[in-house]
């Protein structure tokens, strides 16, 4: 079973069962709540995660998608942990750099690419991933 947690690690997660999706987004949002020039996310079912310990604070807003998304985060440490909303109904996103598994991104592929149009020039595509415009 995977898990992981955040920086300070008060805050644990994990999921069992495969991810629906494995998928690099380089929105706005992403870029800004990450911290960096784009986010590495699993989309795993909502039945198959579980917050193990600790207790996420959250923010909401209307996404680049025009949906509404909530990220969860450390309210110690600050490290974005997952995010839910209306873009992935049943499903939570889940930051792949919280993992534990330090192999996991290595052995884990993203099948697509969201917001290519927002992809910074020097950041090649992942070959074999669908490059998608927006959500899908």
């Amino acid at each position: 079973m995977p898990s992981g947690g955040c920086f300070c690690d008060k805050i644990r997660v994990s999921f069992t069962g495969e991810p629906n999706a494995k998928a690099l987004c380089h929105c706005l949002d992403c870029r800004k709540i990450s911290g960096a020039t784009f986010s590495n996310n699993l989309i795993v079912p909502e039945d198959n995660f579980k917050l193990e310990s600790g207790k996420p604070k959250e923010i909401s807003k209307t996404a680049d998608s025009g949906n509404k998304i909530t990220s969860h985060f450390c309210p110690d440490c600050g490290t974005t942990l997952f995010r839910t909303g209306d873009s992935f109904p049943g499903a939570v996103v889940i930051k792949a750099g919280i993992l534990d598994d330090k192999d996991f991104p290595n052995n884990n592929v993203p099948g697509a690419e969201l917001f290519v149009g927002h992809r910074v020039q020097w950041n090649k595509e992942v070959d074999g991933a669908a490059q998608l415009p927006s959500m899908p």
